[in-house]
């Protein structure tokens, strides 16, 4: 259904859905369309429809690549950069899109390049025969305007659009995206075996002009191939730092720059039937199938964290909350995804309250489906849960500072509604501004504080081979947590909150080993103290009882710092930073005893 330029006779289109717009890189344009035919069968081979019903243009522009007499200009400019609060807006709205083509495909491979592979493509762009058509394009403003308009020729004035571009095609059409008619919008771009990144190819200082992406496209996606020699072994996104580079795999071959090879793989036909056809998800099926369950601890962490987010949200106005929504919708869509997709390879049912949060986020204008209210928890589970949230970024990997008036009061809506009462809320946080104000004087708590403990963490973990996870698995028995953090990590959301809760409640030998060594510093152990602190005054505060953990991991640990101190203080310099980092844990751990022992809660002084 291809369609010359002369088959419109009002520039405009007769459908709202989308046009294939194939552009074609260097040789004869592939006068037989053999690309049309192999992405057709690829499309239909992972679940799409054919292109059978797909409006297709596909100008052939090769004639034009060798020279022109007569005199044209280069098409204007119609899509402008927008002021400084739309751009604001655009970057963010293009980031959302971007973002659910991600969660879609397959996260972004921006490659590593090989050695000699710009050289490569440098000889061959400057050898006589090879690209000369490239040369001209690049070279030649009268070639490029003959290209250009006649693109521009062959499309409607308005409408929807599906850009396809091959090797020189590629930066045709990100030279092109600007000086599309205003009415037309870019559904999204598909680029393959680009040369974009070498610098050989820019043209008419287009990295700069492109440092954002334009307001009239939807996304962009570039495929390139390993055994590609034109791509170089490299995305285009040292260029276009916006778009998502995905790596095609596939085994050596003289055809990995060819367009019917790149069309021929799934990841590629993938992107272009996403632009085309929309979403076809997979998720909200299997979510369907879920049913009335338990929680386990990682679920448990998950649907607290969310809701509490949610209501975090509600207290947010204008450019804050639009940005924390904004965070809020990728991660419930990848924490619920991954949830489903680890209780589909145990075995497990996912709980009907986690599968109800699921949505397609590879659709950027699908409703995220709100939280519902928590249900009650006992005082002393909620304890560790609230505690965690109150402390950690629910948000990860976005950091957001919210105000610490706006957190609070989201945490006192959550103790309510949980049948805790606002003052459980109160209490998390007031707990925690005692504990920081013993351990190191008045500040407020923030996000560089709060993400200390991660790397900590995780060290401590690996530095006791989960010993650390077993002396205080908190919700559940050590086994559980152990393997929902080898389905989840620890760096994520869930595992991060899994590895905070679990390091509040642990204790025992390994730990005060792992926190008196130097590969944890003493910012990670004062984040380590605050919190199990902080868990110690909630729980007095509540009337909760207590246990040895706190007591027991702050004398332990002392000894061993002392005796890692004096071991290095024998023969190091005075200026050691080792000595000092040392020095800091010991003042930190003395003030936490102090104030345990001022307040009754040392060992053979109170009941524990």
């Amino acid at each position: 259904m291809n369609r010359a330029p002369d088959d419109y006779s009002a520039g405009v289109t007769l459908s709202n859905e989308p046009i294939l717009l194939f552009l074609h890189g260097v040789g004869t344009g592939d006068r037989d369309d053999l690309w049309k035919a192999r992405l057709s069968e690829t499309l239909s081979g992972i679940g799409y429809p054919s292109l059978d019903g797909v409006e297709v243009i596909a100008p052939k522009y090769a004639h034009a690549l060798k020279d022109y007499d007569d005199k044209q200009d280069v098409p204007p400019i119609t899509i402008k950069s927008p002021s400084r609060d739309a751009a604001r807006k655009n970057r963010r709205d293009f980031e959302r899109r971007i973002g659910a083509v991600e969660f879609r495909l397959g996260r972004h491979n921006s490659g590593n390049g090989t050695i000699g592979g710009d050289a490569l493509v440098n000889v061959a762009v400057n050898f006589p025969l090879l690209f000369r058509q490239a040369r001209m394009y690049l070279n030649e403003p009268n070639v490029r305007a003959h290209v250009l308009n006649k693109i521009l020729e062959a499309l409607p004035s308005s409408g929807r659009i599906v850009i396809v571009a091959h090797s020189l095609g590629s930066v045709i059409a990100a030279d092109l995206v600007r000086r599309l008619p205003v009415d037309i919008e870019i559904v999204g771009m598909v680029t393959i075996g680009s040369p974009l990144a070498n610098g050989n190819f820019e043209v008419d200082r287009l990295r700069e002009a492109m440092s954002e992406p334009p307001a009239n496209l939807g996304w962009w996606v570039n495929c390139w191939n390993a055994h590609d020699p034109v791509a170089a072994s490299r995305g285009a996104s040292s260029v276009f730092t916006w778009l998502v580079d995905l790596r095609v795999t596939s085994l050596p071959t003289v055809h990995a720059h060819d367009a019917t090879y790149y069309l021929a793989n799934e990841t590629v036909a993938e992107a272009i039937g996403y632009g085309i056809f929309g979403s076809r998800s997979k998720e909200l099926a299997r979510a369907e199938t879920a049913v009335d369950v338990p929680l386990d601890p990682a679920e448990t962490y998950a649907v607290l964290a969310l809701r509490y987010a949610d209501l975090i949200s509600a207290t947010l106005d204008g450019d804050l909350r639009d940005r924390y929504r904004g965070a809020m919708r990728q991660v419930q869509a990848t924490v619920v995804d991954s949830i489903i997709r680890r209780n589909e390879v145990v075995q497990r049912s996912t709980p009907s309250i986690v599968a109800r949060l699921a949505f397609d986020f590879s659709d950027p204008d699908a409703e995220v489906p709100p939280t519902a209210p928590s249900s009650h928890l006992p005082k002393d589970e909620a304890a560790v849960l609230l505690a965690v949230l109150a402390s950690e970024n629910i948000i990860r990997p976005f950091d957001i500072a919210v105000p610490k008036g706006k957190r609070e009061a989201a945490m006192q809506e959550l103790t309510a509604e949980m049948g805790l009462s606002s003052r459980f809320g109160e209490d998390v946080f007031v707990a925690s501004r005692e504990a920081q104000e013993v351990l190191s004087g008045p500040r407020s708590m923030n996000l560089v504080k709060i993400g200390i403990l991660g790397a900590g963490a995780t060290a401590l973990v690996v530095a006791t081979g989960g010993l650390a996870l077993a002396a205080g698995a908190g919700l559940a028995g050590a086994a559980a947590v152990t393997s929902a953090l080898a389905a989840f990590g620890p760096g994520g959301m869930i595992g991060g909150l899994l590895t905070a809760g679990t390091l509040m409640t642990a204790g025992g030998g390994s730990i005060a080993y792992s926190l008196a060594s130097l590969g944890t510093g003493a910012e990670a152990l004062e984040v380590f103290a605050e919190r199990q602190l902080t868990l110690v005054i909630l729980r007095q505060r509540q009337a909760l009882d207590q246990d040895h953990s706190a007591w027991q991991n702050f004398s332990e640990t002392e000894t061993q710092v002392r005796r890692e101190y004096e071991r290095l203080d024998e023969f190091s310099d005075g200026s050691s930073a080792s000595l000092k980092d040392l020095k800091k844990k010991i003042v930190t751990l003395e003030r936490a005893l102090a104030y345990l022992r001022e307040n009754g809660f040392e060992p053979g002084k109170v009941s524990f």
